[in-house]
């Protein structure tokens, strides 16, 4: 079997390693229900010094690009993908438009970029995009995914979380989810306590006359668990959990415990991310996998807190918490 990941006897991680993400454009993936507030929140970011330089890239589900329309006077640059979801047909037209967006940039036909905006249709699920970085090299060596940032609202976002399938999918996918419309629909605390249920480890932050912090766009989201949680679980069968482990760990066991999960199990895999205290590394490694994909990892320079422990966040289909835990002890043994 073929490990995804890059020999450790080519120094840590091996080639690949080299390139560190800050030398990467940052990504930002907007998502939401139709008529969440998307839009106007992303208008606000684009307004302030730190959404300055970015480009936005708006998929619409509609003849017509109204959202297109409406972002384009503040962006620096931005791409209409056109009509459908990105999880069905658009995966491509986000490939050409990101390199589009590089081509013109070094041409000096659109000004430069600091970081990009995706902003997905209502009825979008988000992990085609995650895919498409994760699968396309080229994209990987350019941009970073940041953060995954899902708008819900306040007002009719309970309700839609009940029926809609794709509104429950980009709760669970978040890195932080962003609660609009506070002013007209009140606390929002039993909202606050379903997206608990559906993503604990999300970070949440509430958003009123179409106000965010612009950080919130820009900042990763940190992974504030530091201690194993309860596996979250649903009516789709999707679970959540934290793992964590004070002590560092070696690259091998955790390299092969992925690529037996990811041979074993891939399409359960819906999304793992964290930072590993990896043995001969000085700063933390991120990894990250969209079900059976995973783009090589990254260590950087330093740890984005005082907690210097590996924990990584697993977003899994029928996959338990003391399963993945079992399988790494039993491969470290082997080690």
């Amino acid at each position: 079997m073929n490990s995804p990941f890059p020999s450790p006897s080519a120094g840590p991680f091996g080639r690949r390693l080299k390139r560190e993400r800050g030398a990467k454009v940052p990504v930002t993936i907007v998502t939401g229900f139709l008529g969440a507030g998307k839009t106007t929140l992303i208008n606000r970011f684009l307004a302030t010094p730190e959404g300055q330089g970015t480009a936005v890239v708006v998929n619409e589900f509609g003849a017509v690009g109204i959202d297109d329309a409406l972002i384009r006077e503040s962006a620096d640059e931005t791409v209409l993908l056109g009509n459908g979801c990105l999880c069905c047909i658009a995966r491509s037209d986000l490939q050409e438009a990101l390199r589009r967006l590089v081509i013109e940039r070094e041409r000096g036909e659109i000004p430069d970029f600091k970081r990009i905006v995706i902003e997905t249709s209502g009825l979008a699920d988000p992990s085609p995009i995650l895919q498409t970085f994760a699968t396309d090299r080229a994209l990987g060596d350019m941009f970073h995914v940041d953060v995954v940032l899902t708008v819900v609202d306040a007002a009719t976002g309970p309700d839609t979380l009940g029926w809609s399938a794709e509104a429950r999918k980009q709760t669970i996918l978040a890195d932080r989810l962003a609660i609009t419309k506070t002013d007209i629909a009140g606390a929002p605390e039993a909202l606050i306590a379903h997206l608990n249920t559906l993503n604990p480890n999300a970070d949440i932050v509430r958003s009123a006359n179409g106000a965010l912090d612009p950080r919130c766009f820009t900042e990763p989201a940190a992974l504030q668990r530091n201690a194993f949680v309860a596996e979250a679980e649903h009516s789709d069968g999707i679970g959540s959990f934290v793992l964590t482990e004070e002590a560092s760990l070696p690259w091998p066991a955790f390299a092969k415990t992925m690529d037996t999960l990811i041979a074993l199990r891939g399409p359960d895999l819906l999304r793992v991310k964290g930072f590993l205290n990896v043995e001969g590394c000085k700063g933390p490694v991120v990894v990250q996998f969209v079900q059976h994909l995973a783009p090589p990892p990254v260590e950087l320079d330093a740890w984005p807190d005082g907690n210097r422990s590996s924990r990584v966040v697993f977003i899994t289909r029928g996959l338990g918490e003391k399963q993945v835990r079992d399988l790494f002890a039993a491969v470290r043994s082997l080690l």
